[in-house]
């Protein structure tokens, strides 16, 4: 077995290569997590993720995806934010957009990190790697538990008493023999802040999600139109929700961010300007960020949603532009938005025979809601 210094000067370059902690695993620590995830699975807790059962197998057992693998290198990389990410709540005539995806895409920075570390490894002991940043069917959160890196907490996420919620996890899979750590023991005690502020109730019990209820789901996940009982809770967030995370006791420890995390210009933009985005134009203002992943029509979907949440009678005439918009899915949502905002015009702008079932439907609904 390659013994400690190795795993010292490992430590030392994997914090040198922007990582704030590192922890091994086995791969055949996580046995029980396929279980809970298969069962997870059954009750349809995963939504429209179907990508999550294709490759449950892979996911129950990391030795599935790479059978030559005998150690698993956890790693954490920051993205703690400089501001309350709670407090754009309130601004509703702007944009709540998850801390994470407001700089560079966490895939492309991690990962190019996760290959130096790697290359590093290799050129000190030898042996074979594969790297994994979200990108591959693996457990991250249960190998990080088992390693030691931290513990899943009430919301599900990884927890940590020496850097709190706020970081990525990366992945090393290595055929060198590495000493493991120890499962870390579960810190969140009799704290009941993440699932008491979830604005959905997405958590029906302590340490399991619902992801069909989940704002970050409805946002980013979901393809088509988000469910009318959920988007009056959704508030003004068009790209996931930090809500669970930000109010973890723990993150008072949460170290310095990445600086290629840190917002590329307004962390909170005004939806009316989001709003008149083109394809064209939201491809080049999202470029290199994960939000361009989801596309326009998605993207405008939530803004849609946002705006009919604002209560901002201003924002009735960007809520009209919205319902002429022509992708259907934005363009019901903008009926939505426009029958919260504004009655009068939306029986005035009653368009009875639009072509997609869908927006027919909302207009229908938003009518009867206008009497």
């Amino acid at each position: 077995m390659i013994g400690t210094p190795l795993t010292a000067a490992l430590r030392d370059e994997a914090m040198a290569c922007g990582f704030s902690d590192l922890a091994i695993a086995s791969p055949e620590s996580v046995s029980n997590a396929g279980e809970r995830l298969g069962q997870w699975i059954d009750r349809g807790r995963h939504g429209e993720m179907g990508w999550m059962a294709d490759r449950l197998a892979w996911r129950s057992d990391p030795s599935a995806l790479w059978a030559e693998a005998r150690s698993v290198i956890m790693l954490a990389h920051p993205y703690t934010p400089q501001h309350d990410p709670l407090a754009v709540l309130t601004q509703r005539d702007r944009a709540g957009i998850s801390v994470y995806a407001q700089g560079r895409d966490y895939h492309d920075v991690v990962k190019k990190a996760l290959k130096r570390l790697g290359r590093w490894l290799i050129d000190r002991a030898g042996g074979e790697i594969k790297v994994f940043v979200d990108t591959a069917p693996v457990m991250e959160k249960p190998l990080a538990e088992a390693a030691g890196l931290g513990w899943q907490g009430k919301h599900t996420n990884l927890v940590s008493r020496e850097l709190g919620s706020w970081f990525f996890l990366g992945a090393i899979f290595t055929t060198l023999e590495l000493p493991k750590g120890d499962r870390h023991a579960d810190r969140c005690g009799g704290c009941r802040r993440c699932l008491d502020i979830c604005p959905t109730a997405a958590f029906p019990a302590p340490y399991q999600l619902d992801a069909r209820r989940c704002i970050s789901y409805l946002t980013i996940e979901l393809k088509g139109p988000i469910p009318r009982q959920f988007r009056p809770l959704i508030g003004n967030r068009i790209y996931g929700c930090d809500d669970c995370l930000a109010v973890c006791p723990w993150n008072k420890f949460a170290r310095e961010s990445d600086p290629r995390y840190v917002p590329r210009g307004e962390p909170a933009p005004r939806l009316a300007e989001l709003a008149g985005l083109d394809d064209a134009m939201f491809r080049s203002r999202f470029a290199g960020s994960p939000i361009k992943r989801i596309g326009r029509g998605r993207f405008l979907r939530n803004v849609a949603v946002a705006v009919g949440n604002s209560g901002d009678a201003a924002l009735s005439s960007t809520a009209d532009q919205l319902a002429s918009d022509s992708d259907p899915l934005v363009r019901g949502h903008g009926v939505w938005a426009l029958a919260r905002l504004d009655p009068d015009r939306t029986r005035q702008r009653y368009q009875y025979e639009d072509p997609d079932p869908f927006v027919a439907q909302e207009w229908r609904h938003a009518c009867a809601e206008a009497q």
